[in-house]
């Protein structure tokens, strides 16, 4: 009877400490995304600059796109633009083949090198005189201007410490629209980072040609905005 008795009391302790609300509880939080924007003008831009031939050798067609490389490097040097920033970004030989619907099947027809310039221009001041001498210098295409920011690092974080205060203050209404205020943080997290251009001039390719006018180029505003999510403990007020 005895070992029964103290069977159903450790049976009736376990149960209360098992369903116990206080096994239950959790921390209060409030739980906060936020963003933080920073308005930049851009001071920095980068185009690509391609060079090609097509010729019955693989020998010539690498030889044609070497001078017009040589040709449109020189040009870059005399409109300021250095060779670090002026690097190789991409080069390819490859043989051309055509199908000949008499002979049923793919014919070589000679050989294609393609030769790709990365051109960065510090000063946006030149960035057309920069166009206008790769054109000139007989360049036969120029791709995807973009534009940039030297002082990006610094601005990121402007944005960042402006999504965070963001989170904050908002995580202090929801707070006190649920009768209490907040705590400390007990997380943040960001996102990458994404600049919105308004509007952005990319992906433009045009062929080259000698122009009688010089070249202008206007760079937009962009926005760099930065997401962080956050939690705060949250502390009800006490009751009277």
């Amino acid at each position: 009877m005895k070992t029964k008795l103290l069977f159903i009391c450790l049976f009736f302790f376990v149960e209360c400490c098992v369903l116990s609300p206080a096994g239950y509880a959790e921390e209060s939080q409030v739980v906060v995304s936020a963003t933080g924007r920073v308005l930049v003008k851009p001071d920095m831009a980068e185009f690509d600059v391609v060079v090609k031939s097509d010729a019955n050798t693989a020998e010539t067609a690498v030889a044609e796109t070497a001078e017009k490389y040589r040709t449109v490097q020189n040009k870059l040097r005399t409109a300021g633009i250095s060779q670090e920033d002026a690097p190789t970004a991409s080069y390819m030989v490859s043989p051309r083949w055509e199908w000949d619907h008499t002979l049923g099947k793919s014919i070589l027809k000679g050989y294609s090198a393609r030769h790709v310039i990365s051109v960065k221009v510090r000063n946006l001041e030149k960035i057309g005189q920069a166009v206008d001498a790769v054109a000139h210098g007989g360049a036969d295409e120029v791709q995807s201007v973009n534009f940039s920011s030297s002082r990006y690092d610094s601005l990121r974080q402007k944005a960042l410490a402006e999504a965070v205060e963001n989170a904050r203050r908002e995580a202090g209404i929801m707070a006190r629209a649920a009768g209490g205020r907040i705590g400390s943080l007990i997380e943040v997290s960001v996102n990458e980072p994404s600049i919105r251009v308004r509007p952005r001039l990319a992906g433009v390719a045009m062929k080259a040609a000698p122009m009688s006018a010089p070249t202008e180029i206007a760079a937009a505003d962009q926005d760099i905005s930065v997401t962080v999510n956050s939690r705060w403990r949250f502390i009800a007020s006490s009751s009277k």
